[in-house]
């Protein structure tokens, strides 16, 4: 499709063969802080559903319980929203007026009563920082929360119980109604994640904050975006500046690539935040730096620099492990990417090092952890770096197609912190079946449900529910050139992570997901989200 042959292979832990066995076997026989908020075994079981629009409670993720009045709330022409967070007040406020047409004033503080009332206050103390109480009655909305991302959530959740046409950006005739009850919600995991490659294709601002926009509505709150890779380094450095000019000057099929500036990344970083979601870069290191390499002779052994990149091979390049310039690079790299950066993480890849010596690598992941710590950051990295001595607040990501690990298994009971991302069902990029044209299948065919199908608290042995994080959904790009690529590719399988991430197990049904997923498709064909129409889900007509 875009001119190059589909990567045949994306991080695998074993060998291709190995990998394509496994795959066809799994084919033939037919988951700031990285504590868990509320284990799967005492959070509360949902009570009477809502319904909706003919569809019984269209809410993803699942909240943790909800209550039905019988009554219905409408919208009016003359609706107001109060709240105690102006940022949350505009967003609302921004949606409804373009889709209703209605004035939507806004007012501020305590003070008053409006049509939508937006509280930090009154929400039972089992919702945490993230969690939110929500009631409708026939005369108004009470959104009610301990902190601002509570009640962001809060607001997500009330525009999924209005009807689709709500998130139209263009005005619509209405009416404009939701259920009369209440919900009581907060999340499983701390860490709900979408991962974007932004170093295979370049995408620019607007299309990442575009994807930031899509994400929150699943109350996702990490964004991992992959700044740096063999085909293109993505962040301007500036005391190494060959890396952006010369090394995002390209990109896979020979593109013309891209980098973002500091005030770029910045921008992508304050537009996050206003949507309670924390950006987490990623410098892929000691392999995945053919663009590093390209760009700065010193930073090879041989003191010879490649030519740039553009295939989609992976694990032939590695920075030179006894080089002292190696870590003047890296110390200068993460010292100017933490100070713009506000969240705690930063991930240092590991993945696919297989031009690295073990003893090296090892060597390596101790030094590229204790300069993230020196700049006052947590490390997270790709599992593979469990093999070797790590900090006690460093955080593994599992991307593996196994169900156990001994590495990571042991490293949990040592205290490390897992983010689950099973290639074979969290991985975006996967193709959903064999007709599936983007994406590359590697770790198997992955349709919604597949994706749902697994538990994060309880998937890879000797990992339990108190070691796992969260959950995360990474979606590489290697055949992934537009948003509507991304949409396609994201769409109905990041809700269905964003779910094992936030509903509480006691939920978890398939059925039950598919049938709340379906109602979600008018509203994505409305926002202009280009979908993929899978068959395991019953879509409502026109949708």
């Amino acid at each position: 499709m875009n001119g190059y042959p589909p990567n045949p292979v994306r991080r695998p832990a074993r060998s291709r063969l190995a990998l394509f066995l496994a795959a066809a076997l799994s084919i033939a026989a037919a988951a700031t802080t990285g504590t868990a908020t509320a284990s799967a075994s005492t959070a509360a079981a949902p009570a009477t559903a809502f319904r909706s629009t003919g569809f019984q409670n269209n809410v993803v993720p699942a909240p943790v319980s909800e209550t039905s009045s019988g009554s219905t709330f409408q919208l009016a022409p003359s609706a107001t929203i109060t709240t105690d967070v102006t940022g949350i007040g505009d967003y609302l406020a921004g949606i409804l007026r373009a889709s209703t047409g209605f004035a939507i004033p806004e007012s501020t503080g305590s003070g008053g009563s409006g049509t939508i009332a937006l509280r930090l206050s009154g929400a039972p103390a089992v919702v945490g920082a993230e969690g939110y109480q929500l009631t409708t009655t026939a005369g108004g909305v009470l959104v009610q929360a301990q902190q601002p991302a509570g009640l962001f959530h809060g607001v997500e959740t009330l525009l999924q119980l209005l009807p689709p046409s709500i998130m139209s950006p263009t005005v619509r005739p209405g009416p404009w109604t939701a259920p009369g009850g209440t919900i009581v919600d907060y999340p499983r995991f701390e860490h709900r994640g979408a991962m974007l490659d932004v170093a295979r294709h370049f995408f620019t601002v607007a299309q990442v904050e575009r994807y930031i926009d899509e994400i929150a509505l699943y109350k996702i709150d990490y964004l991992h975006l992959h700044l740096s890779d063999d085909q293109g380094w993505r962040i301007a450095v500036n005391s190494w500046p060959n890396l952006a000019t010369y090394g995002g000057s390209t990109e896979v099929g020979g593109g013309p690539g891209g980098y973002y500036t500091q005030a770029d990344y910045s921008a992508i970083v304050a537009y996050a935040q206003s949507r309670y979601i924390t950006v987490v870069p990623e410098i892929d290191s000691p392999g995945h730096t053919n663009a590093a390499l390209a760009s700065y002779a010193e930073l090879n052994c041989n003191g010879v620099a490649p030519p740039l990149y553009t295939g989609t091979n992976v694990g032939f390049s590695s920075l030179c492990v006894p080089l002292d310039v190696t870590y003047t690079f890296l110390d200068q790299v993460i010292g100017e990417l933490a100070a713009i950066t506000p969240g705690r993480y930063i991930h240092i890849g590991g993945d696919e090092a297989s031009s690295t010596s073990a003893s090296d690598y090892a060597t390596f992941i101790g030094k590229v952890q204790n300069i993230v710590a020196s700049h006052g950051k947590t490390v997270v990295g790709w599992h593979n770096i469990a093999t070797t001595t790590l900090l006690p607040s460093t955080v593994i990501e599992f991307w593996d197609t196994t169900t156990s690990n001994s590495s990571v298994a042991a490293a949990a009971a040592n205290g490390t912190k897992v983010i689950m991302s099973p290639a074979n069902h969290a991985y975006l990029d996967m193709k959903y079946n064999k007709k599936t044209v983007l994406g590359q299948n590697w770790a198997g065919y992955t349709d919604v449900n597949k994706a749902y199908g697994w538990n994060p608290g309880a998937y890879l042995s000797g990992v339990g529910e108190s070691s796992v994080a969260g959950v995360e959904a990474p979606l590489w790009t290697e055949t992934i050139v537009t948003s509507a690529d991304i949409d396609y590719m994201a769409f109905p399988r990041l809700p269905a992570i964003a779910e094992l991430g936030w509903s509480p197990w006691s939920t978890h049904s398939v059925a039950a997901f598919d049938q709340r997923l379906g109602a979600q498709g008018p509203r994505w064909k409305i926002m202009g989200v280009n979908y993929y129409h899978s068959t395991q889900i019953s879509w409502p007509s026109g949708s």
